[in-house]
This record gives C-alpha cells, sequence and structure tokens, in this order.
C-alpha cells in the first residue's frame, strides 16, 4: 500500500495555491444561432474549465471540468514565457466587432495582461494587421493552447477509469 507523507502532500499544496497563475480563453460572436462561445481557463489549483456553446442544430452547451496535474501547469507557463506574449501590447490589434472577439488572460507571477481583439480568420488577416509581429504571437499561442485543452479534455472524458 502506498502511503502519502502528509507533510508533503501539505506542502505541495500550498505551493500551488502561493503561485499567482490563471489564464482565460474566450472566443466568441451573437449570430443568428444566439451567443456562441468556446472558453476555457487554467486556474492555480490545476482545475482546467471547458465551455463550448453553439445553439447550431439546437445544440446545447458543453462544459467540463477536471483537475490537471501540476506538470501540466507548468507547461502551460512554460508555452506562454516561450511565446513572449507578456511582452505584447494589443492597442493596434483589430477591435472586437459583429463577427466575433477574443479574450486572452493571464496571470503568471506579477504580470496581468488582458488582450481583446476581433476574430482572426486566417494568418493572412494577421499579417494584413497595423502589429503582425504581436498578433502573431498572439495566434500561435492561442493555437497552442487550445490544441492542449482539447487534447486533455478528449483524453480525460475519453478514457475509462478500471
Amino acid at each position: 500500500m502506498n502511503s502519502v507523507n502528509p507533510t508533503k502532500q501539505s506542502q505541495r499544496k500550498t505551493k500551488m495555491t502561493e503561485d499567482r497563475f490563471y489564464v482565460r480563453y474566450y472566443v466568441g460572436h451573437k449570430g443568428k444561432f444566439g451567443h456562441e462561445f468556446l472558453e476555457f481557463e487554467f486556474r492555480p489549483d490545476g482545475r482546467l474549465r471547458y465551455a463550448n456553446n453553439s445553439n447550431y442544430k439546437n445544440d446545447t452547451m458543453i462544459r467540463k471540468e477536471v483537475v490537471v496535474h501540476p506538470a501540466i501547469l507548468e507547461e502551460v507557463k512554460r508555452i506562454i514565457q516561450d511565446s513572449e506574449i507578456l511582452r505584447e501590447n494589443d492597442a493596434k490589434w483589430p477591435q472586437p466587432d459583429r463577427v466575433g472577439r477574443q479574450e486572452l488572460e493571464i496571470l503568471l507571477d506579477d504580470e496581468h495582461i488582458s488582450f481583446n481583439t476581433g476574430k482572426i480568420g486566417s494568418l493572412m488577416d494577421v499579417n494584413n494587421s497595423p502589429d503582425p509581429e504581436g498578433l502573431r504571437c498572439f495566434y500561435y499561442l492561442v493555437q497552442d493552447l487550445k490544441c492542449l485543452v482539447f487534447s486533455l479534455i478528449a483524453l480525460h472524458f475519453k478514457i475509462k477509469p478500471i
């Protein structure tokens, strides 16, 4: 029987809750099918929350919540730091419009930043913007985070427990 040292376990929980870390991403619009959106967030306690709302063909909202290992949170932090998004500014990015909006909020240690922009259809939209370097950084970071989240959610809910 494996036993966990209670002191080590409480130290681990304390370390995780002391970390100032939070990521939230939202993309959505209000159209003929109502408010359609995708949103996810990573919380410092390891909770990953995911919501996807589409009223197309009367679909219902999908909500999933999982707790991820601290190594996953560390990987998300690494992805964010490697992207250098914390150096960017959204002042010259396309404004949200009727086509949609994207929001990215990041709290990482002492840095807290929030981005708002319109929906990005392709890299051509990025290249034609007044700040292609910054928007490209945002675009690729969002792609990486969405890929990770979709993989984690799919793996968690497809694996049958023993």
